[in-house]
């Protein structure tokens, strides 16, 4: 199987040695799951296309969960395994270009999940993101952003201070809020990680509150 080189690929295996370091039953930032539950749920989205559907068509939910779950009940250093190898041959995102389209989000999200959600975490505890991921991430929120915030009540402009800003939801009546921060800290607020997401939050009063109770996501 050819060997894959990208920055998701970098992420991946960070991601695989954090999972090592905290254990099966180490809490995240995701509601109900522990580590292995996360690790199987990575592990599922890669190998089994029939099963991640269920995450969208809910006739298809059960059926989901109980290969989650069998990933999960499994071997703990095999499911690690199996998400540090990744996709099998015939994915596309074996393809550095494509896995970094594709995964480089998806890993980087869900390794903070696992960071952030430790009851001694703080934010003088972020890891430093390099230069070339923040680029790459950014690059996704201007792709995707629009999905990304598309529940949004209230109108979003993104701002970083280096990468310049992007509108992502037109104003509503309600007004627009501006979200400041790193690509990175960015895209863990618009996969609704507000609560541990280092984003600052300009408005007006009544703007900010709606935007409290916003839903987002891809």
């Amino acid at each position: 199987m050819a060997a894959m080189t990208g920055l998701a690929q970098l992420e991946r295996q960070s991601l695989s040695s954090t999972l090592t370091r905290l254990g099966p039953d180490a809490p995240t930032l995701c509601e109900g799951w522990r580590s292995r539950d996360l690790a199987a749920h990575i592990v599922l989205r890669e190998r089994r296309p029939d099963a991640i559907l269920g995450a969208f068509l809910s006739p298809l939910a059960q059926h989901s969960q109980r290969v989650q779950d069998a990933y999960a009940d499994g071997s703990w250093a095999g499911l690690i395994d199996l998400v540090r190898q990744g996709p099998p041959g015939w994915s596309p995102s074996r393809v550095p270009a494509v896995d970094d389209a594709v995964n480089l989000m998806e890993f980087y999200v869900h390794h903070e999940d696992l960071l952030r959600a430790a009851p001694s975490w703080t934010p003088d505890q972020t890891r430093e993101i390099g230069g070339d991921v923040q680029d790459a991430l950014w690059s996704r929120l201007r792709q995707t952003g629009q999905l990304m915030f598309r529940k949004s009540p209230v109108g979003i402009v993104l701002v970083t201070p280096t990468h310049g800003r992007r509108a992502v939801k037109g104003p509503t009546k309600l007004g627009t809020v501006v979200l400041r921060g790193e690509p990175s800290e960015l895209v863990l607020y618009g996969f609704g990680r507000g609560d541990v997401a280092q984003v600052e939050i300009d408005g007006e009063p009544a703007a900010v509150e709606a935007l409290a109770g916003a839903t987002f996501g891809i």
